[in-house]
């Protein structure tokens, strides 16, 4: 059985062209052209890097969705929508800018490689922001399918923040897991997400949190898990068995669109059952 007339929110730390040409600036590219291709309807958003070409990509500013503010770390922080077209494909993505957390010209490490101190921050920020504005467009998605660590806080707003909200009360969540060298965090990320109200119970494994704690949290909120990556480390191998939910095995460029069209198919029946 085949996906169709599915709505899919496909939320991801890196878009190819916009970003790199890595397995997750791939995937978060080609499966969504292909789940519309099928005949399903999408949403596509990202962060808006400051090294991204906006006059090159050609992204504009959405006026609408745009001058909401949102308060992260006890500060309000405007929110900024962008969007542009994929050339060759009847595809927008749409980006999430603010300028305290994505002028830099940089994606989440400095020039010397070095992990910047705010990005617990700036993954809240733009998973918010995701949310939000999915909810000003009034679009209410059945799968949402988040790809790289900075998109691990969206299975627990959609759980335990918009859990009542009728855009996301019957969304089911996939999560794309990278291999990616894991980095520490900010060490009061646990604090910050509790002043969001979040319980202290939920925040247990981010006493001291790394990326690879933010990738396990995730699996553990979502409701169906894919290997993004060829190889993972034993870390995640092992997070991903614990998880004890439905496994996609890494699906290569000639059947990846394929695969996920199934894999979500079989979440969204799961649901169902």
């Amino acid at each position: 059985m085949s996906l169709k007339n599915a709505k899919v929110l496909t939320i991801s730390q890196s878009i190819h062209p916009f970003t790199d040409g890595s397995e997750m600036a791939k995937a978060a590219r080609q499966l969504p052209q292909g789940i519309l291709e099928r005949g399903n309807e999408i949403r596509v958003f990202m962060p808006k890097f400051g090294n991204i070409n906006e006059r090159r990509h050609q992204l504009h500013e959405v006026i609408r969705l745009s001058g909401m503010n949102l308060i992260i770390n006890d500060t309000d922080h405007a929110l900024l929508i962008k969007v542009a077209s994929v050339p060759s494909a009847r595809m927008q993505v749409y980006f999430i800018d603010n300028e305290e957390y994505f002028k830099r010209k940089a994606t989440t490490v400095s020039a010397t490689e070095e992990f910047f101190p705010d990005n617990d921050e700036r993954a809240l920020f733009f998973c918010r922001g995701v949310l939000e504005t999915v909810r000003k467009l009034g679009w209410r998605p059945d799968i949402i399918h988040c790809h790289g660590w900075m998109t691990a806080f969206i299975p627990l707003y959609v759980k335990h923040f918009f859990n009542d909200d009728p855009h996301f009360e019957d969304a089911k969540l996939v999560f794309s897991v990278y291999d990616e060298k894991p980095e520490a965090l900010d060490k009061d990320m646990a604090k910050k997400l509790a002043m969001e109200g979040f319980s202290k119970d939920l925040l247990k494994g981010l006493t001291k949190p790394t990326t690879d704690d933010l990738y396990k949290f995730a699996m553990h909120l979502s409701d169906g898990v894919v290997k993004g990556s060829p190889k993972l480390s034993r870390t995640m191998e092992n997070a991903i068995k614990a998880s004890e939910k439905p496994v996609l095995a890494y699906a290569g460029e000639e059947e990846r669109v394929n695969a996920h069209a199934d894999f979500y198919h079989g979440v969204l029946e799961e649901a169902l059952v």
